[in-house]
């Protein structure tokens, strides 16, 4: 049996400019949403990732007319039919569960399997499943089938606390209460810039909220959602990781369409190691080549704190910095089996208790590794360009999941990379 892995040569100097796709956190909540307008909607930006792939045979199977011309996203929901969606597509993703949200929002009922996606220890929607119990539904689970059944006749907004700033509960039940009778109060919701591209395409729908980006969301429920217009921000963790690649092996790399402030603490770390960059309007300047880099330490936090998807990146180029740097994750204790697969390449990373230790400086080196998850592929990406020699990256549908032509965006800065398939 074979399988597809990304070959990269390493050692080769970066140059030139990479231009950021829309955001795959928002897409994979915008698509879902677009199901409670009542008119066609219209989402520009959407990155060519294989989430959005699911997304839309998902959307299909919702009897949506679905159209995708280049970067485009053209629904028109007039024709839809709420259908249980318990096919495969649903496991190809977490936010699979949005779909609960705005089925619930706009009809009262829906049917979907436990949504799939990476592995990154507990992950609990136990926060969404209280959410929408306290705007009245009743909810079923069907051990057989692996199923939620969600009903309500009529849901009714209500104060709801999340016992942790969740930004999949935030959103969904934010989905939901749209089209809820009277108000509803999130309180400690979360304040993601994701969760903002959300309501704004909610509210060009004819939502009405306020309160986004702070701890405390309010919306009145309406009636009817017509369609909108809308296109999508840049993604902060591809433009992280990008900005991760360029402080490792960049030679004046541009990074275009970014928006520096959802960036600010990955931005402080790296200035700490003693990358040199420059910010320009929407586009950053890394201009690379750094001799020492120091040591760091850092924890993830909730936005605005440092994001756990750029801690397995950073992890990587972290084994070049001379010293011990640490890192804890306080969102995802048991994302840390990209340490494994690095050490595998010659970095000294040892992992503790919802943290790890990375010893540097060390010379890493080429080698068959896999993609334990979305962002530990990324990390991978990282090391296997600093690396002396090919590093064969396997289970490379982690890493198309959530980054978009990450291959073609590199090579056209001078990476030499490649695909095929090799015998597991």
């Amino acid at each position: 049996m074979s399988q597809e892995v990304i070959a990269i040569e390493g050692g080769h100097k970066l140059k030139g400019t990479v231009r950021i796709s829309g955001a795959k956190n928002a897409t994979v909540a915008l698509i879902p949403a677009i199901v409670l307008a009542e008119k066609p909607v219209e989402i520009m930006g959407v990155p060519e990732i294989s989430d959005v792939d699911a997304l839309m045979v998902l959307l299909k199977e919702l009897n949506c007319e679905v159209e995708l011309e280049e970067d485009t996203l053209k629904v028109n929901p007039e024709t839809m039919i709420n259908t249980p969606l318990v096919s495969d597509a649903v496991d190809k993703l977490r936010a699979s569960y949005y779909f609960m949200g705005a089925l619930l929002g706009k009809y009262g009922d829906v049917t979907i399997k436990m949504p799939g996606g990476c592995y990154l220890g507990p992950r609990p929607i136990d926060l969404h499943l209280k959410g929408f119990e306290a705007l009245g539904a009743t909810i079923t689970y069907d051990e057989k089938m692996g199923s939620y059944h969600l009903h309500a006749d009529h849901l009714k907004g209500n104060r709801i606390y999340l016992d942790f700033a969740s930004v999949g509960a935030t959103i969904n039940i934010m989905l939901a209460a749209v089209r809820a009778d009277g108000k509803t109060t999130i309180e400690n919701a979360a304040k993601e810039p994701e969760i903002i591209d959300v309501a704004n395409l909610l509210t060009k729908m004819g939502a009405k909220i306020r309160g986004v980006g702070t701890d405390t969301i309010v919306i009145e429920g309406v009636d009817y959602m017509g369609g909108a217009v809308h296109e999508i921000i840049p993604d902060r963790i591809e433009a992280g990781t990008f900005l991760i690649i360029a402080a490792a092996m960049g030679n004046m790399v541009l990074i275009q369409n970014v928006i520096p402030q959802h960036l600010d603490a990955l931005l402080s770390k790296l200035r700490e190691m003693g990358v040199v960059f420059e910010i320009i309007g929407d586009t950053i300047l890394v201009y690379g080549n750094i001799e020492h880099l120091k040591p760091i330490e850092i924890k993830t936090q909730i936005y605005p704190g440092f994001a756990t998807d750029l801690q397995q990146p950073l992890t990587a180029f972290l084994t070049q910095a001379e010293g011990q740097s640490k890192v804890t994750d306080t969102i995802y204790t048991a994302r840390f089996k990209h340490c494994a697969e690095l050490n595998k390449m010659g970095a000294n990373i040892e992992v503790g208790d919802a943290c790890c230790y990375v010893n540097g400086k060390t010379d890493l080196h080429g080698t068959r590794v896999n993609a334990t998850d979305l962002r530990c592929g990324a990390a991978l990406v990282v090391a296997g360009l600093m690396a002396d020699g090919v590093t064969e990256i396997g289970n490379v549908y982690h890493i198309d999941r959530g980054y978009d032509n990450i291959d073609r965006k590199l090579i056209a800065l001078g990476a030499q990379i490649s695909r095929y398939e090799v015998d597991d």
